[in-house]
């Protein structure tokens, strides 16, 4: 059984709460699960003690047996320093589209047409 350590939707509309469970990979998101380790409020400032509850024994042992964390999951582990998360690495982040880029070209073209405009009026004056 692939086990997985991910959070489960609770709360109302437009007010995410997340409880932190152990489940198996193929159940729903908000369907049965083996064990709540904790929660995770959103809505919480960055900075609030109570915004992610963990409880790490347990979280330790259930990674012990094999169980995997999401990307989400992993993050609140790392921060509590269960498991060390590795940077990540992505360089086209920053490089622009293709359409930002026909835009930026297409904008350089007309700056090129106005500042050639004035010289070459200033060329035929001589």
């Amino acid at each position: 059984m692939a086990l997985k350590l991910r959070l489960a939707r609770a709360g109302t509309k437009k007010r995410p709460f997340y409880h932190i469970v152990v489940a198996d990979a193929r159940t729903p998101r908000d369907g049965r699960f083996i064990e709540k380790l904790g929660t995770f409020n959103p809505l919480l400032a960055k900075d609030a003690e109570n915004r992610v509850v963990l409880n790490v024994e347990r979280a330790q042992h259930w990674l012990s047996t094999g169980a995997q964390p999401t990307d989400r999951v992993l993050r609140f582990l790392d921060a509590a320093g269960l498991v060390k998360r590795p940077a990540r690495n992505n360089p086209k982040k920053g490089v622009p589209g293709d359409k930002a880029k026909e835009r930026a070209e297409e904008r350089a073209a007309k700056e090129a047409a106005v500042n050639e405009a004035p010289a070459a009026e200033e060329a035929v004056a001589e």
